[in-house]
Parts: structure tokens; sequence; C-alpha cells
């Protein structure tokens, strides 16, 4: 079941029909209450969110459905007529899973579909009760926290993902488009800095523990270490 939250009837309408067309079940909202009512009642395996929306934009869904406990690991991809980078950060960095920009094209739609519930069915790397450490920094998964010598670190979704994913590898070298496709997910067309701006926030909020992401010179970015859990 997909959940297609879209104020545009034509798009609404689209998308759905398309979907069902493939064998994929899909139910349309027009506004976020409507949505909200159905969540309550049955979750869907994934949700297409719009950005520009009556009642509350699209981000402010997006960041509710993150921080519940039962819809967090729902994927989500983002349609919207906004199109410059800084948008799609924005809306990856609250926990968006992939974003298609109005006007798109239907085979894409599927494509995209098709790919980000392939990549959330498989098996995460991490288990949910695995704690990174390296000196004072601590990582949580279960917890989703991130402390610096006890300290809490305020990270966006989109930095936890990528710090754990660096911590996952310790000490392997990630370079740019594994990164790109592993928490951006393949299909995204984001330019490499964007994983370069993570790393320098990433960095900043790290304060005195930000060297222990190692840039490694024209391949990417590591940890270095034996893992510690």
């Amino acid at each position: 079941m997909i959940y297609l939250l879209e104020d545009d009837e034509s798009i609404r309408e689209l998308v759905c029909y398309s979907l069902n067309k493939t064998g994929t079940k899909a139910v349309g909202f027009e506004t976020p209450s409507s949505f909200w009512k159905a969540i309550s009642a049955e979750l869907p395996e994934l949700i297409l969110l719009d950005i520009m929306l009556p009642e509350e934009d699209g981000l402010a869904v997006l960041t509710k459905l993150r921080l519940a406990q039962l819809t967090a690991k729902i994927p989500v991809i983002m349609l919207t007529a906004k199109s410059n980078e800084f948008d799609k950060v924005k809306a990856l960095d609250c926990g968006a899973d992939d974003y298609l920009t109005k006007p798109f094209g239907v085979m894409e739609l599927i494509a995209r579909v098709k790919a980000v519930m392939r990549r959330s069915q498989t098996p995460a790397q991490d288990t949910e009760d695995t704690v990174y450490q390296a000196g004072g920094l601590t990582v949580s998964v279960a917890a989703h926290t991130v402390t610096a010598d006890g300290v809490k670190i305020t990270l966006t979704f989109k930095e936890f993902e990528l710090l754990c994913f660096l911590f996952a590898h310790r000490g392997a070298v990630l370079n740019r488009d594994q990164i790109l496709r592993e928490i951006w997910s393949y299909e995204f067309d984001g330019e490499n800095r964007t994983v370069d701006v993570h790393i320098r926030t990433l960095r900043q909020k790290l304060g005195k523990y930000a060297d222990v992401i190692e840039t490694v010179r024209g391949v990417g970015y590591k940890i270095e270490g034996t893992p510690e859990k």
C-alpha cells in the first residue's frame, strides 16, 4: 500500500492510476488531516509527499512522520515543484528517502518507487542495539542519539545516517558516490558537493571530535580504527 498526499487532483489521480496499473495499490489524500486519519487506521509501505499543501506543509508532515516511532522508518519520496538543490537537501535532511521534481514522468516515478521500496527492504547493516564509540564520542543506533563527553549533539536525520554509515564501515574509505547511493539513494541526482557540505556541517557539530572523520584526498572519507560496539 502506498499513500500519496497531494492537493493537486490531476496529479493525485494520475499517480494513483499509474501505480495501481502496475499492481501496486495506491491511495491519494488531498489534505494532511485526511492523511493522518488514514495513517492512524493503517500504515503504508511507502509515502509520496508533496511539499506545498494546505493545513501544513510537507516538510512539517515529514518531520512528524520521522519523530513518531510507528512511522519513523516508512520510506518517503517528496514530490514538489521546487527544484533547486537547497530545497532538495532540506527535504532529505528532514528524512526523505528520495526527491522528484514536478513535472515528472510516470515511468521515472514508478522506477523511483520500486528502487526506494527495494532499498528499504534490504537488511540494515546496523542492529538496533549497535553503539559506536570513538574516544568520548558515542553513537547509539537504538536511541538515535550522539553524545560527546556525555553532552548530546543534535544532528539532522541525514547527518545521523551519514555518521552511522561511516562507523559501520570503520577503517574503509568511502567515496562520494558510495555515500550518495547509500544515504540519498543511488537515483538521487545531487552533485558531489552535497556530501562535502554534510561532512562539513557534521564536523562542526562534532566539535573537538571533528577529526574522527578523516578526508582521504581524491577519494572520499573514512573513520579510522577498529570498530567498538
